[in-house]
């Protein structure tokens, strides 16, 4: 027993364990959290569903799993010598190597005696005469604590349960967000995948020689860029490393949080030559810089965006062979969405894929997914597709579904789920109004929610929530929460700046419209990475302000 539990004390006929602080969750965001409010003092413990550390890289490791972001800068920032301690063997890690990393980090950093593996946070209410929380977990256990940190993900709710019938197959299905750890054989398997978005993708590119056959269910196209991944050597990682203090200070400054940033002159006072050259050079850096480091025009105006859209389908059509079928059903028209306006895969020779004799790629748009039945897909043709594995690439809940699924009740009891259901709000993703001392990272209305380089995000969020908690000690206080009028002030600027782009113009899980009934707006802060960071010191040099302190 570890001095936290040796805390618990007797409530009526139970234990109740007592902490300062419950992290819920144990993947980038949640080691780094508990590091933070450990270095404070804090009574602190850290609680997640998985068997081990990792988070998003715990629970995907589905064939091809990896970064999209380049792993010297999806890192921690707040030790130059953990930073170099680690030695990354390739620009974008597959996720074996990233869950090894996110292990190294909780053992250098002892953290794993202060986790809870195998649990889930079942509920959480909030006690007005006590001013904290009653947690209760899926085992029943109790814990009251003063605070609670949710690092419980943007994209860990996978939608399991999409059609009617999947209980009755008779092979193996399994989500690509809950994918087995012992892994799934697939050699010389009859393959389903439904879903092409980011994670569909690196499933297919990686299974298509491996399989008897491959089935690909395509709903929405997408505008894909051909990933650079070079290896990377002790010497080059060395030199990442001498590099540090500016590559942290880089990230902090740019609008997504990488290392690059919007560098192209005005659209309008450059010539097509020059703009042709800028997209060219973006396009050639195999990264996400022509989605968030080439013009930022292509968020706000629609011609440059088409513009943009039009030389990523040319160099589609291009490797498609300008097959007519494979162009109409895989390349986004002008008519479906602008190029960066949903989320942008990289991809390794993912479209050659279909030009393979065992792929064949289903138009769901003309025949849609009716049902699963025992032998396989049917289509609303009427036609069955036998397979023996189907892989769901479906998406999940983003960014509410993690917290949503907990039943957490706030001042007066109020549901966070109930108030979700009906508009999704929060003060700056870090708290919501009405559950003091809930704090949270990767939520709504942040950019930690979809529009960030996530190592960059979280670590700013957790920095700043342990900030405020260390000021409220010091201050004597032991309740923090948003006021009203802040969240409604922040709720208005955040619309204002997403319904100034053309990504709410698009249904994507951007928007929330990925799950029925959700409502409509944009998960993320579309302001960038650095105008958010400065918003939030500005509230933290003015005394927390519009966060109510008792």
């Amino acid at each position: 027993m570890t001095e936290v539990f040796a805390a618990s004390v007797a409530k009526g006929d139970e234990a109740v364990i007592e902490l300062d602080a419950l992290v819920i969750g144990a993947g980038v965001s949640g080691l780094y959290q508990l590091y933070k409010l450990r270095e404070l003092g804090m009574k602190v413990r850290a609680y997640d569903a998985a068997s081990g550390v990792g988070g998003t890289w715990y629970w995907n490791r589905y064939p091809g799993a990896r970064f999209d972001s380049q792993v010297e800068v999806y890192q921690y920032w707040f030790s130059e010598e953990l930073y170099r301690s680690w030695k990354p063997t390739e620009r974008f890690p597959g996720q074996p190597e990233t869950e090894q990393w996110l292990n190294f980090v909780a053992d250098k950093l002892n953290l794993k005696k202060d986790i809870q593996f195998n649990t889930k946070i079942a509920s959480a209410v909030f006690n007005e005469k006590t001013q904290r929380w009653l947690v209760t977990t899926d085992k029943g256990e109790k814990i009251d604590t003063q605070f609670i940190i949710a690092c419980t993900g943007m994209l860990s709710a996978p939608l399991t349960n999409r059609f009617p019938g999947q209980a009755t197959f008779k092979g193996q299905i399994h989500h690509t967000g809950r994918w087995p750890k012992e892994g799934v054989d697939l050699k010389g398997k009859r393959v389903a995948v439904i879903g092409i978005g980011a994670t569909g993708i690196q499933v297919i590119q990686t299974i298509a020689s491996q399989v008897e056959s491959l089935k690909v269910f395509v709903r929405t196209p997408q505008y894909v860029i051909p990933m650079q991944n070079p290896k990377y050597s002790v010497d080059e990682w060395n030199k990442f490393s001498d590099n540090f203090q500016a590559l942290k200070e880089r990230v902090r400054n740019t609008f997504a949080g990488f290392d690059y940033d919007f560098d192209s002159p005005p659209w309008a006072e450059i010539t097509t030559e020059q703009r042709r050259a800028v997209l060219e050079r973006h396009w050639a850096g195999g990264s996400l810089s022509l989605w968030v480091g080439s013009t930022p025009e292509l968020f706000f105006n629609p011609e440059v965006n088409e513009e943009v859209s039009e030389f990523v389908r040319e160099k589609m059509r291009a490797r498609l062979r300008n097959d007519p079928k494979l162009c109409d059903l895989l390349i986004p028209k002008a008519s479906d969405y602008g190029f960066g306006t949903h989320r942008v895969p990289l991809e390794n020779r993912y479209l050659e894929v279909y030009l393979q004799p065992n792929v064949e790629a289903v138009d769901c748009r003309k025949t849609p997914i009716e049902c699963i039945v025992p032998e396989g897909v049917k289509t609303s043709d009427g036609k069955v597709h036998e397979v023996d594995v189907i892989i769901m690439a479906v998406g999940f809940d983003a960014s509410t579904g993690a917290l949503t699924r907990i039943d957490i009740r706030g001042r007066g009891g109020r549901s966070l789920k109930n108030e979700w259901d009906e508009e999704v709000r929060t003060a700056m993703g870090l708290q919501i109004h009405g559950y003091p001392n809930l704090f949270t990272t990767g939520t709504p209305l942040s950019p930690s929610a979809a529009l960030c380089n996530m190592t960059t995000c979280l670590q700013q969020m957790v920095d700043w929530i342990s900030d405020c908690i260390q000021y409220s000690r010091k201050n004597g206080k032991k309740v923090i929460e948003a006021t009203k009028e802040f969240q409604d002030d922040w709720v208005k600027h955040h619309d204002e700046v997403a319904n100034a782009t053309l990504v709410v113009k698009t249904d994507s899980w951007y928007m929330g419209s990925n799950v029925n009934g959700k409502p409509r707006r944009l998960l993320s802060y579309a302001g960038g990475v650095n105008t958010y960071r400065k918003q939030c010191d500005e509230l933290a040099e003015k005394g927390y302000m519009g966060f109510e302190m008792q």
